[in-house]
């Protein structure tokens, strides 16, 4: 995994305010998060082995972020430290789990596209987010090209696009960055996730396949979109083909928001499996 790694600092009440208004009555919780921290964890819960390379501050919101990798049994041999604050993340929750997110970046914005250099191997699934700067995505997406390894971007925020790559933009990232023409004239798959409703497959010069989503009581989504993509590099190491991958990934995602917090219902193989045979 190469990407993110932030403290979520999380208030949840029973709707979220609409611009310039106070809701009070909420709940606050620090949590951990980022989207590439997310997705590691995500891939680690359903046993996959993970690397992941990012970068933290030399402070105790970093020295919590690696105790809490490490502890999942993430290698963070290439988790970097240094003299900038760690990434933060604001997040408000409403009722049904929606959410609003903003982001402090900090310390991400210092990894280096020299970080990834002899980390990927030939077979690797290498899964890549857009928190971090777009050279170092660049270089990661080149780095499993020239190995023979699969790359996966998640162009969150919908910030570039990468050939080469796996793209999984949901709805709204794929129209920004010029709809779904643009990034299949850019590579040849791309997997547009849709939240509840499930994604969507689309392969060049192929008819799309949608893929269902899966029903659970959500409590808060934070963090969905996170264990999609950590269970699509999961699956995809497994040998499973893309659209029984997507499948999996669907149901990740869905279980994943049973709690509040982007790892705090973080699913096992089994739950996966039970829930995407169960339908």
């Amino acid at each position: 995994m190469v990407g993110s790694a932030n403290v979520d600092l999380v208030w949840q009440g029973d709707r979220l305010p609409a611009p310039g208004e106070t809701v009070t009555d909420g709940q606050f919780l620090t949590a951990l998060g980022g989207k590439g921290a997310n997705q590691a964890a995500a891939a680690a819960a359903l046993g996959s082995p993970v690397q992941f390379v990012g970068c933290v501050g030399d402070d105790a919101h970093g020295a919590l972020i690696r105790a809490d990798l490490a502890a999942r049994n993430i290698d963070c041999r290439t988790l970097a430290t240094v003299a900038v604050p760690t990434g933060t993340a604001l997040i408000m929750v409403g009722e049904g789990g929606e959410n609003l997110i903003a982001v402090a970046p900090g310390a991400n914005r210092a990894l280096s596209p020299y970080a990834v250099s002899g980390v990927i191997e030939a077979g690797d699934v290498v899964l890549c987010s857009c928190e971090i700067p777009l050279e170092t995505v660049g270089a990661a997406v080149a780095e499993a090209n020239r190995a023979g390894a699969t790359a996966i971007v998640n162009p969150a925020p919908a910030r570039e696009a990468f050939a080469g790559a796996l793209l999984t933009p949901n709805e709204h990232e794929c129209a920004h960055l010029g709809g779904i023409d643009a990034l299949l004239a850019l590579t040849s798959t791309v997997v547009v996730t849709r939240g509840r409703a499930g994604a969507t497959i689309r392969r060049r010069g192929r008819e799309p396949v949608d893929v269902p989503g899966f029903t659970v009581d959500a409590v808060d989504s934070t963090g969905a979109g996170d264990a999609f993509n950590g269970a699509l590099a999961w699956s995809l190491n497994t040998g499973c083909a893309l659209d029984e991958a997507v499948r999996l990934a669907c149901a990740a995602g869905a279980l994943a928001t049973r709690a509040v917090g982007a790892r705090a219902s973080l699913p096992s193989a089994e739950e996966v499996y039970a829930l995407a045979t169960a339908s």
